[in-house]
C-alpha cells in the first residue's frame, strides 16, 4: 500500500491522539479567547489552499466543458498553479522545520501525531511533484490535437482530484492536532506568538 493511498484511507486522526481536539472540538473554535494570532491565521491560510484547490479543481473542469479555449486557459492556469503548488510547499517547510518541533516539544504525548503530520508532508510532497508534472504535460499538449488536450487533461484532473482529497484530509488532521493544542495553551505559553 503507498503512503498516498494510507493518506487517502485514514478517516481521521487515531483516537488516542484526539484528547485535545475531544477538549475542544471545532464547533468552539470560533468562540474561545486563545482563537487569535496564529490560531487565526492557521485556520486562514488553511482555507486558502481549500480555496485554492477548488479555484484549480473548478478551472480544469471549465476547460473541459469548454468553457476557456485552450490558450485561455493556459493563460488562467498557470500562474494559479505556481502559486497554490508553492505557497503549500513553503507552508509544510515551515511548519516541518519551526512549528512542528515546537509543539512536539510542548505537549509529547502528541509528538506521534506530528510525526503522522510531517509523514504526510512528504507523501503531499509527492503529489505536488507529480501535480506538477501532468500539468505540465497538459500544458505542452495545448499546441497539439484536441484528442491529446483531452487526455492529458484529463489525467491532470485525475491528479489533481488525488492532491486535492489527500490535502482536504490533511488539513483536517492537522487542525484537529493543532487548533486545540494552541486553545489548551495559548501562542505565548508555546512560545509562537
Amino acid at each position: 500500500m503507498t503512503a498516498d493511498s494510507l493518506l487517502l484511507e485514514r478517516a481521521g486522526l487515531p483516537d488516542d491522539l484526539r484528547w485535545l481536539a475531544e477538549k475542544y472540538p471545532r464547533e468552539v473554535w470560533q468562540g474561545h479567547t486563545n482563537i487569535h494570532g496564529i490560531a487565526n491565521m492557521w485556520l486562514q491560510r488553511h482555507d486558502m489552499f481549500r480555496e485554492l484547490g477548488g479555484v484549480l479543481t473548478n478551472g480544469i473542469g471549465d476547460y473541459r466543458e469548454g468553457r476557456l479555449t485552450a490558450p485561455e486557459f493556459a493563460r488562467w492556469f498557470a500562474p494559479r498553479l505556481n502559486h497554490f503548488l508553492g505557497h503549500l510547499d513553503g507552508h509544510h517547510n515551515v511548519e516541518d522545520n519551526h512549528y512542528f518541533p515546537v509543539f512536539a516539544k510542548a505537549e509529547t504525548r502528541l509528538k506521534r501525531g506530528f510525526e503522522i503530520l510531517d509523514a504526510d508532508h512528504h507523501t503531499i510532497h509527492e503529489g505536488l511533484e507529480r501535480n506538477a508534472e501532468t500539468a505540465n504535460a497538459f500544458i505542452r499538449t495545448l499546441q497539439e490535437s484536441e484528442d491529446k488536450q483531452r487526455f492529458a487533461a484529463d489525467a491532470y484532473a485525475d491528479e489533481n482530484s488525488r492532491l486535492i482529497a489527500m490535502l482536504a484530509r490533511h488539513l483536517a488532521d492537522e487542525e484537529d492536532l493543532i487548533i486545540p493544542l494552541i486553545l489548551d495553551r495559548g501562542d505565548r505559553a508555546l512560545g509562537i506568538d
